[in-house]
């Protein structure tokens, strides 16, 4: 059985019918999939869809393009089904928001994490020198990077500290060698998969709508270059997803 550890799915805005999105998720072996906000209104869409389905997990959060309207979830931290905090970050490629209040934002929801005793899903981008230094000044935060496509060395740090990689889609279509090599080289036991439906869809399903049931794509494509059954890096994988998000 695979976890999706970060999709979309429930923001009002996503396309597929959902009934069919769960189907092929159980047809797919994907058993459970974690809804991760990006702002306060897709933290409270993911509360509320995780709320009324059974394979559905909750992660709250403020993307670091939406910190300029604010990013107080404190409140939801207490909710049912709420596993982790995210996706946060620092996103320097595009500064939707100001660079000083992505930092400002980071920090407040590390410490709401922290309070909680909740793992963090980060999305840095762009944005990893003053992310660091960041994440070293607090202790005991545990987390993933998500959607990670950075280098080897960002890598190595993160597993270094004890983070998980997050691998989507992105995996399966970059022609950058050295990218796949730093995919390649992710520890088996700190690789968590995902899709970040409906973003990102894997080869061969390109030009779709991406959904839960396609990060069994993304897992036979790892299992392959790796040289290993499709069974044995599901099994790690979701070993790694349960232990992260205490599932």
């Amino acid at each position: 059985m695979l976890v999706d550890t970060h999709c979309h799915i429930h923001e009002e805005s996503y396309s597929l019918p959902l009934d069919e999105v769960f189907s092929r998720s159980h047809e797919n072996g994907v058993s459970k999939m974690i809804c991760v906000g990006t702002s306060t209104q897709s933290t409270e869409e993911a509360i509320a869809f995780a709320g009324i389905h059974d394979n559905c997990f909750a992660s709250i959060g403020v993307h670091p393009h939406d910190t300029k309207e604010g990013y107080d979830i404190a409140r939801y931290a207490g909710s049912p089904k709420v596993i982790a905090v995210g996706e946060i970050g620092l996103d320097y490629f595009y500064t939707h928001s100001p660079k000083e209040t992505q930092i400002q934002a980071l920090r407040s929801q590390i410490e709401v994490a922290l309070a909680h005793d909740l793992p963090v899903i980060f999305h840095v981008r762009d944005a990893f020198e003053d992310f660091w230094p960041i994440f070293d000044s607090y202790t005991g935060i545990k987390g993933v990077l998500h959607s990670f496509t950075d280098s080897m060395d960002n890598m190595q740090k993160a597993i270094a500290r004890g983070l998980y990689i997050g691998v989507n889609g992105i995996s399966t279509f970059t022609k950058d060698p050295v990218q796949q090599m730093m995919f390649d080289a992710i520890p088996a036991e700190r690789l968590l998969f995902e899709t970040d439906a409906p973003f990102l869809t894997p080869t061969p399903f390109r030009g779709k709508v991406n959904e839960p049931a396609l990060v069994s794509a993304v897992a036979e494509y790892h299992a392959s270059r790796r040289g290993i059954s499709l069974e044995d890096i599901s099994t790690t994988t979701t070993a790694n997803a349960h232990v992260l998000f205490a599932l």
